[in-house]
């Protein structure tokens, strides 16, 4: 459990202080972990995993090690000075055990145990173990062995000592309850992109994985000294940088310490990550407000002082943001969380600390850096001008669509009703497939947009030359809810919106490029769940009279099988390989790929946006090495390519 002995006197039962019990979390488990999907059965990795970053923040534990293990289990062990056992003054219990089954009992409630921590509110061991099935929870310290078992947040006996061990520290094994989880699936990318942030925002600390689910396992081992000067360089790779030098500052004042760093790139899109006591902030909140205040001004003051800038021009918020990563970390000793699941940072001082950690240092990194300072504010300048071209290309679209009587495209076969709720667009490439559409549809709730040829690649454009672009203009006037910043989803005019293309390299490049159109300026028709995919059919298979249509390579071999098995000496199957929608009949496409009854949609999601926008940097960007090595590494997954 560990290799070094380490201190314990001084993390002992006074510093766990008891608020309340426990029942609550297996009757509402999602106020405590989010959901009981994929993501809160995951939330009880990292609220497990917490407890050992908290003593590796604390400078005590330095290896962690999560574990993948047949049947659904899950173990996290580390190094640290291991969860007290002897009795609590309160609860009159073994301190394990009060840890582990009372809401609100941890050391992270007014004791001295830790200086900051993560932790669910002080609350996470026990919500894991209450949500679990079955939980074993072990503790070296000084050189005994400790071990108590649990059900569903209730013990199955006592702590009882199993011998001697050398060191310290807390080993727990759980498994999630079947009856709170319907689906149990640990996602190994998913736990591999959170344990390498955790090692980049630990420095120092060695952090491995284990998946020992199946005969072959697959381990990894993280281990970063830079810290987020490390992290930034990661995030930005396969991204041309602006600048050589990473900005990195880690300062402390008021007692608390706050860690930042940035690099700007040659994107046009931002990438910002938050945390608070490692605890990633995806709302962002007061550190991540005090860091861009600091940003706008420092790089305005500087620019007005070396005259990039002259008179009343100055920088905006957007423009100092275009093109950067940057990561902010606070660790704070009370952290406040909007939300049980910390989705924003709300402590007011947070703001004033990571505003002036950040002025003082990128003051003094323009100084002593002016090749990369000039690199930076003429970026800026670049985006400041783009973003008053974009938005006179914006309000040109938005004012032409409302003189030509409310934005409507002559191309736009619309439906009649004006429900948004029942009403859908589909947005199909080329007048053949088009027209087999418009006379396929229901009229009454279904809208077709033809585009025509495959349209700009947004990842290489900005928004002003995007808009000068007819048929990108013909979808903006269409959706009837502008674009970019200024996309309003309540004005929405189709809650369902269905790109159509053919099943062939040509149609999926299409829908590649309309769905990073989409992606990067529609964002919330993805996020409200309002964006598909159709399925149309690969193959008709006709025998005799019957028809069958199979809309995968498995569905076809399927039927032909079944065909085989009924009628050994029958007709031979008829089998078409659909190239295109304009070679379906109207009556087909109807009920293979329009009728609701019938058809195969795919809903589009972003379960996570930031591994999102690394792959459409990576298809669609300007770099050719990272998009290659991607077709590389996933050429042989691909089955039944069309050339």
């Amino acid at each position: 459990m560990a290799s070094k002995q380490k201190q314990s006197s001084n993390y002992t039962a006074k510093d766990i202080q008891v608020l309340e019990g426990l029942e609550p979390v297996r009757k509402r488990p999602a106020m405590y972990i989010g959901s009981t999907g994929l993501d809160g059965l995951h939330h009880l990795v990292w609220e497990t995993l917490d407890n050992s970053i908290d003593e590796a923040m604390a400078g005590y534990a330095k290896h962690i090690e999560v574990s993948l293990l047949p049947g659904n289990r899950v173990q996290v062990i580390d190094d640290g000075r291991g969860i007290p056992v002897e009795k609590h003054p309160q609860t009159k219990k073994s301190t394990l055990e009060t840890v582990m089954t009372i809401l609100h009992a941890g050391g992270k409630f007014g004791g001295k145990a830790y200086q900051v921590s993560g932790g669910l509110h002080g609350v996470g061991i026990s919500v894991v173990n209450a949500l679990s099935i079955y939980l074993k929870a072990e503790v070296c310290r000084d050189g005994v062995h400790y071990q108590q078992e649990y059900s569903r947040g209730k013990p199955k006996g006592q702590v009882k000592k199993v011998g001697r061990c050398k060191g310290s520290g807390t080993r727990v094994l759980f498994e999630p309850d079947g009856d709170i989880f319907k689906e149990i699936h640990f996602d190994q990318k998913r736990i591999l992109n959170h344990l390498r942030q955790q090692a980049y925002l630990t420095s120092g600390t060695e952090i491995a994985f284990v998946d020992a689910q199946e005969k072959e396992k697959d381990s990894y081992t993280f281990y970063f000294e830079g810290g987020l000067a490390s992290y930034v360089p990661y995030l930005v790779k396969g991204r041309t940088p602006k600048h050589e030098n990473v900005f990195y500052v880690r300062g402390e004042k008021e007692g608390m310490v706050a860690e930042i760093a940035f690099q700007y790139t040659q994107e046009f899109e931002t990438m910002e990550e938050s945390f608070a006591n490692n605890i990633y902030t995806p709302e962002g909140g007061t550190h991540l407000t005090g860091f861009r205040s600091a940003l706008t001004r420092t790089l305005n003051d500087y620019a007005k002082k070396n005259n990039f800038i002259k008179g009343e021009e100055a920088l905006t918020g957007e423009d100092v943001r275009e093109g950067l990563t940057a990561v902010i970390s606070m660790k704070i000793r009370e952290p406040q969380f909007e939300g049980q699941t910390k989705a924003r940072l709300g402590n007011p001082e947070a703001k004033n600390v990571a505003e002036s950690v950040t002025a003082e240092a990128l003051t003094d990194y323009l100084e002593r850096n002016p090749l990369d300072a000039r690199s930076i504010i003429e970026k800026c300048i670049i985006s400041s001008k783009a973003r008053m071209a974009a938005k006179a290309a914006r309000q040109t679209v938005l004012r032409k669509g409302v003189l030509e009587g409310l934005a409507l495209p002559g191309k736009l076969a619309d439906c009649s009703s004006k429900d948004p709720e029942e009403s859908e667009l589909y947005i199909v490439e080329g007048e053949s497939a088009g027209g087999s559409t418009k006379q396929a549809r229901d009229r009454r709730f279904q809208a077709v947009l033809p585009l025509r040829g495959k349209i700009l690649n947004v990842e290489r454009a900005r928004l002003d030359k995007i808009l000068s672009s007819k048929e990108i203009r013909s979808l903006v006037i269409a959706i009837g809810a502008a674009i970019a910043e200024d996309f309003d989803i309540e004005k929405t005019r189709y809650h369902r919106i269905i790109i159509l293309s053919d099943a062939d390299v040509d149609g999926s490049h299409i829908r590649t490029l309309l769905l990073t159109l989409l992606y990067r300026y529609f964002r919330p028709l993805i996020e409200r769940g309002y964006l598909y995919v159709g399925q149309p059919p690969l193959y008709k298979i006709q025998t005799g009279k019957t028809i069958q249509y199979a809309y995968t390579e498995q569905e076809k071999d399927k039927i032909i099988a079944g065909l085989q098995k009924e009628a050994k000496k029958g007709p031979v199957p008829n089998i078409q390989r659909y190239k295109g929608l304009g070679e379906m009949n109207p009556g087909e496409l109807w009920e293979t790929t329009i009728d609701p009854a019938r058809r195969v949609l795919l809903q589009i999601t972003v379960e996570n946006a930031r591994e999102a926008d690394k792959i459409f940097d990576v298809l669609m960007g300007d770099e050719v090495a990272p998009r290659k090595k991607f077709i590389q590494t996933y050429a042989k997954s691909v089955k039944n390519l069309d050339i």
